[in-house]
């Protein structure tokens, strides 16, 4: 009898333990796990949040997509590299990647260095206009690097848009033949009426005398014009955009690297990407820090995704 009571109750021990662990398992399964202090979140256009992945879908679909990051936030360099490297198992051969940071009259560095395999990175770093924090990009250049892809250097010479800032726009036609291969089509199309580049006219002033005045010699041997700082601005959004379709053809997939004040609110890189091929489909990304919440307010519901980072996010450099 003792015997049997024994089988009993270890029995019924198994079914319990047996039972809890199910009932742990079905618990588990259920649950998701969610940062409650996470490091971004993403918008569609709609206000809707949504997944990378479901951001990552929507993307393939275009031909271009810019990617506006903040230049020293990790996150955005994070992000970037890691839609460029889901950008690859999708496209593969037919992603060419590009950017602001990089000026058009070091391409044939890049392509020594790239494609030829002609330069070692220590004679690239050496004899690049690279940028300070040079380090957030190098990821970039390592995945174009080992997967032959292309890499475009797509921004003005920075001689030239400062040529621009400082004289005048008709002042590139006092250029050497050569600098024309690194400018957009001559003459350049301006559109100040376009919203970036009305609302940096309104905060950098008219073409008048006043600013002159009040700056002191140097400012006034410059002629001072705002439409001067603005158009300086554009002819590098101009340069970029018909960079990229230069180098871009019906297939291949573009992404390109770029501040976000260059393709925010569909505008700048994008408006001249319309202006020289409107057949293009362009898709856009933002990224912006916000205070509180990580919400989307209405005013930077700036592009196809919104990529909201929080303000206390450390930056990548001074």
């Amino acid at each position: 009898m003792k015997k049997l009571t024994s089988i009993i109750l270890i029995s019924l021990l198994l079914v319990n333990t047996s039972f809890a662990q199910k009932r742990k398992k079905n618990k588990d399964e259920q649950k998701t796990y969610t940062s409650d202090l996470p490091a971004y979140v993403i918008y569609n256009s709609e206000g809707e949040k949504v997944t990378f992945s479901e951001m990552m879908e929507e993307l393939y679909k275009h031909d271009i997509c810019l990617f506006g990051e903040m230049h020293d936030d990790p996150i955005s360099h994070w992000l970037k590299k890691m839609v460029t490297e889901q950008m690859l198992k999708e496209k593969g051969s037919n992603l060419v990647l590009g950017g602001e940071m990089w000026e058009a009259d070091q391409q044939l560095l890049m392509d020594e260095f790239m494609i030829h395999k002609l330069v070692d990175k220590k004679a690239y770093v050496e004899s690049a206009k690279n940028w300070p924090n040079f380090r957030d990009y190098k990821p970039l250049l390592g995945i174009a690097l080992r997967n032959d892809l292309k890499f475009v250097c797509t921004n003005i010479p920075r001689r030239y848009a400062k040529v621009v800032y400082k004289k005048g726009v008709e002042y590139l036609d006092s250029l050497p033949e050569a600098a024309y291969q690194y400018l957009p089509p001559m003459p350049v199309h301006f559109d100040l009426t376009q919203p970036a580049y009305a609302n940096m006219l309104s905060v950098f002033g008219p073409d008048d005398t006043a600013h002159n005045k009040n700056a002191g010699a140097a400012s006034a041997m410059m002629a001072y014009k705002g439409s001067n700082l603005v158009k300086a601005q554009a002819i590098k959004d101009a340069t970029m955009a018909y960079r990229i379709l230069q180098n871009w053809e019906k297939g291949q997939y573009f992404l390109h690297y770029n501040g976000t004040y260059h393709s925010k609110f569909y505008d700048s890189i994008y408006y001249y990407l319309k202006y020289y091929n409107p057949e293009v489909n362009i898709v856009t990304i933002h990224t912006w820090d916000v205070e509180n919440n990580l919400e989307l307010p209405e005013e930077e519901n700036a592009a196809d995704f919104n990529i909201m980072i929080p303000q206390t996010m450390p930056t990548t450099y001074d």
